[in-house]
């Protein structure tokens, strides 16, 4: 039986294993997680009030359920097993661990700096995040792409209008308790070259406390999210005040004495301007978090537009190609990768693998049994108001499997 390991259990991971266990579906296919819980992106990256985009679990899900596609949840690749024996573990390897690293801004450091990444781990209770950043005063979201629209919304709405989402209690109330006056979304491009989706633009005429502006903007001519964001234009729901401004290139940061920002100087349509700025939440893109050597593997693939790193290793998703794409751009191209893992296994003359066997004895691993417990017991945590209630920390995820697995 031929075996394939897939280091990393969120969208293009899950698509790699349904795609390569629909047309194999006698072969085993592993999929190593570093956290105890799997989904990955649709869990800790997509918005906590986009819950139809999470409902995509339920298609993975299947995956581990019907399709055979086994889960090895806190396996961290580099500590708890190598690549270089998993390679000979398995028929193929594919990275599919994304990135989440921010990109660096180039702006200096300063209290009241924040990236988008670190921000919303924290907001979404991922167990490796920081303590919720204090977010105050005149607010700037610098990025003009899907996850600087998320930040912004989430930021903008009130209590009531996070009713079913899966924000937990503490989340819920660092949101109502920060301070702020104003929140601005800030873009280096002109307006035709941001990356919003339209709809989701759109869906920030459903806020209830905003009185929004949008400046900066050319006429439509039929372009989908000009007129989306001319939409926008002159919504006025409630009092704090939210504006869409293009073509701002940051040049400086302004501090005060004790090191916080306080001003953002931009190079923009009418020359060098300076914004009060309180907060500066810079959603600009993703980065490698320099784990697992990804610049020098992709930098030497044999093929990086396929995705094949080299004989049995494969990469997909955004460690291959970088942070971009929507979750159904990485079903495309997992779907793709695994039709050529298929072929070049199958090339290949067959040999004995270990498979999950060479995992260390005695490691607490989480599988799809481990996990279900976890997962209904957030279902069943849920606050008032929510869908559910996260565990926040790897410990307490595994004690609680570990305690659920003893009293059966």
């Amino acid at each position: 039986m031929r075996k394939v390991a897939i280091i990393g259990s969120g969208p293009s991971g899950c698509f790699t294993a349904q795609g390569i266990l629909k047309a194999r579906p006698d072969w085993t296919v592993d999929v190593y997680d570093t956290l105890p819980v799997p989904y990955g992106l649709v869990r800790y990256g997509v918005a906590a009030d986009h819950q139809g985009t999470k409902a995509i679990t339920r298609q993975f899900e299947r995956v581990f359920e019907r399709q055979g596609a086994r889960f090895f949840g806190n396996v961290t690749l580099g500590r708890d097993v190598t690549l270089e024996a998993l390679r000979a573990a398995y028929d193929a390897v594919v990275l599919a661990t994304g990135l989440s690293g921010d990109r660096d801004h180039g702006l200096g450091r300063a209290e009241g700096v924040i990236g988008a990444g670190e921000l919303t781990r924290a907001l979404y209770d991922h167990p490796d995040s920081g303590r919720l950043p204090d977010v105050r005063g005149d607010v700037i979201v610098l990025g003009n792409g899907n996850v600087a629209v998320d930040v912004l919304r989430l930021l903008a709405k009130t209590e009531a209008e996070l009713q079913d989402s899966d924000l937990g209690a503490e989340a819920s109330a660092w949101l109502a308790a920060q301070p702020i006056d104003s929140l601005t979304i800030l873009g280096r491009s002109p307006a035709t070259a941001a990356r919003f989706d339209p709809v989701m633009i759109r869906e920030l005429g459903k806020l209830r406390g905003v009185r929004i502006r949008v400046a900066d903007l050319p006429e439509a001519d039929g372009d989908r999210l000009i007129e989306a964001l001319a939409g926008l234009d002159g919504l006025a729901t409630g009092s704090r005040p939210v504006t869409f401004r293009f073509g701002c290139r940051p040049a400086e940061i302004e501090t005060d004495a004790a090191g916080r920002i306080r001003a953002l100087r931009v190079e923009g349509p009418q020359g060098s301007e300076v914004l009060a700025c309180d907060t500066l939440i810079t959603a600009i893109g993703f980065c490698c978090d320099g784990s697992l050597g990804r610049d020098h593997l992709m930098a030497t693939a044999e093929d990086p537009e396929s995705g094949r790193i080299a004989a049995g290793l494969y990469a997909v998703g955004w460690f291959r190609r970088g942070p971009r794409g929507t979750i159904p751009e990485n079903r495309a191209e997992s779907l793709a990768i695994a039709q050529r893992i298929v072929e070049d296994v199958e090339a290949a003359a067959p040999r004995a693998r270990a498979g999950a066997g060479i995992l260390p004895a005695g490691h607490q691993i989480v599988d799809w049994t481990g996990w279900k417990r976890l997962d209904a017991h957030e279902l069943a945590a849920a606050i008032a108001g929510r869908c559910r209630t996260k565990i926040t920390t790897r410990a307490e995820m595994l004690t609680l499997c570990r305690e659920k697995e003893d009293a059966r």
